[in-house]
């Protein structure tokens, strides 16, 4: 789950307080708390297409950076181009391992998505049209979310009259199935003991409660997985078992595998991987109110 540093979309991180290049017809806000769970006063950034009026639906993003690291900063940049595309998107802050062990990271970001619900009419979005995205660790958050809609122990706190549900889900290379994780990652030894407070000696119930393929129901959101098959840090299979489990159960679901790409998807041009989560994102927020 975590990752070395990559020159993509996905994972560069923009200096703190340096607005990515923001077009006119963008609005672009940083800084902005939406919860403030051990006093950690959460944020998120957020942009939204300028001029147009009536509600848009939103995309929220969720960085990666192995549990432990990385930075909301790091999808900027992508929040830019998903409002050129017509829809209001926020990166997400959440707290990460050790410091705060799972569930504390999925409790923020269904936060965020009950924020984003709550203070729907501020920023011009539509409240029944919302995805998710995100990459690595954060593929992993944003596809519990589409399978834990509604079940209370994941909720945390905040705005808890609103729905933490989300229409569909894009997952860049999010792992599906801790408990098969130590043998096909380079580092799941180090990582998930952190995010789990122990290894599967210790806390298999932990991992197995922690991880999408076990809580995917046909109330789950429709997915689309995008995962290289030379992944040595999720490995691709991740994303097989995901996908096939989603389609048992009657759930929209699609993996596009990369021949020979390893995490992050190197080499695979942004803007392959950009159409393809932006086509999916149309397809399922804008074509229907859901």
């Amino acid at each position: 789950m975590r990752f070395p540093i990559l020159a993509s979309l996905l994972f560069i991180t923009s200096a703190h307080g340096a607005d990515p290049a923001v077009p006119e017809n963008v609005t672009f806000l940083r800084d902005i708390e939406f919860a403030n769970p051990d006093n950690q006063h959460l944020q998120v950034n957020l942009a939204r297409p300028k001029e147009e009026s009536g509600l848009h639906p939103a995309v929220v993003c969720i960085h990666g950076g192995g549990v432990r690291a990385g930075k909301r900063e790091g999808y900027d940049k992508l929040l830019v181009t998903l409002a050129q595309h017509g829809y209001v998107a926020i990166t997400v802050t959440y707290r990460l391992a050790p410091a705060y062990q799972f569930p504390a990271a999925v409790h923020d970001c269904k936060a965020a998505v009950r924020w984003l619900r709550a203070n729907a009419g501020q920023y011009g979005v539509d409240p029944t049209r919302i995805g998710v995205m995100g990459g690595s660790a954060g593929g992993h958050l944003a596809q519990f979310l589409g399978v834990t809609a509604g079940v209370p122990q994941f909720e945390g706190e905040g705005n808890l009259d609103q729905s933490s549900a989300v229409s569909c889900v894009v997952n860049f290379f999010g792992p599906s199935d801790f408990t098969k994780s130590y043998d096909k990652s380079v580092d799941a030894k180090e990582v998930l003991p952190l995010f789990f407070g122990g290894d599967l000696s210790t806390k298999r119930r932990e991992h197995i409660i922690g991880s999408p393929l076990y809580w995917v129901t046909p109330n789950a959101a429709p997915t689309l997985c995008l995962h290289g098959t030379a992944d040595e840090y999720v490995a691709f299979e991740q994303a097989t078992w995901i996908v096939e489990k989603l389609k048992a159960a009657t759930v929209e679901a699609e993996l596009v595998g990369f021949e020979g790409a390893g995490h992050g998807l190197r080499g695979v041009p942004s803007e392959k991987t950009d159409a393809l989560m932006i086509d999916f994102f149309d397809k399922n927020l804008k074509t229907t109110a859901q």
